[in-house]
């Protein structure tokens, strides 16, 4: 019996460790990632302000700072989009000049037109401004395009309590159809990088929400906008 039990143990010694349990197999090799081709930076299109005034009013290509830039007014209040003076308060001092939808008591939109170029804002095109908003506005850019499509994007921004300096390329994010007469939207989303955004007339911004007057029921301060993209002159088929 000893001898056999000795017999047994030396022939489970000798079995190679592969038999009797799974080899683990080996890690499969990582890939190298490629990253994709580094896009060049837009440049500075336009930048528009506007002017220092002392008395709230209508605003009016008087009030836009940069004379190659034309003002439009768009919806059923947009006339009734103010110019604000820099006196106005501010969390951190005096605010800077900006336009004010607290008095459309209706939808208004205001948009921004190079007469002598359209802009390619195609890739990292991109917009920035500096805003402040209340209540349950947003305030969403709009464009129109060569053709003479509106389009109003996904991207708003909300609920600050001063102004903020925020910026957006306009592929990153989805857009829809602007009935611009009525400042409303209409058909579906489509994805930023399906628009054709290679040659925008015009560029501007709405909340798509009438105002709620003075005090902090609801409203939109738009103080400066900068476009980055490049020029497409308008003679360019």
């Amino acid at each position: 019996m000893v001898r056999r039990a000795l017999m047994v143990a030396l022939a489970v010694a000798c079995v190679p460790p592969s038999v009797g349990r799974a080899q683990t197999a080996p890690a499969p090799k990582a890939e190298a990632y490629h990253w994709p081709p580094q896009l060049p930076a837009a440049p500075l299109f336009f930048r528009a302000e506007w002017t220092a005034t002392p008395h709230q009013h209508p605003v009016t290509q008087a009030d836009l700072a940069n004379p190659n830039l034309e003002l439009k007014l768009y919806g059923p209040s947009g006339k009734q989009i103010a110019t604000a003076s820099q006196g106005a308060p501010s969390m951190t001092g005096a605010a800077p000049t900006h336009v004010y939808t607290g008095l459309c008591e209706q939808t208004c939109a205001a948009a921004l037109r190079d007469p002598k170029n359209y802009v390619d804002l195609s890739g990292l095109g991109k917009i920035r401004w500096e805003d402040k908003i209340s209540g349950l506005h947003r305030v969403h850019p709009i464009v129109k395009l060569a053709d003479g499509t509106w389009l109003v994007g996904e991207h708003g921004d909300s609920n600050e309590a001063d102004f903020h300096a925020n910026e957006f390329t306009l592929s990153e994010s989805r857009w829809i159809r602007l009935d611009i007469d009525r400042v409303v939207t209409r058909d579906d989303w489509m994805d930023g990088t399906s628009v054709d955004f290679s040659k925008v007339d015009e560029v501007g911004f709405t909340s798509l929400m009438p105002g709620s007057g003075h005090g902090d029921g609801g409203y939109m301060d738009m103080g400066w906008i900068e476009v980055y993209g490049n020029p497409v002159p308008r003679t360019a088929r």
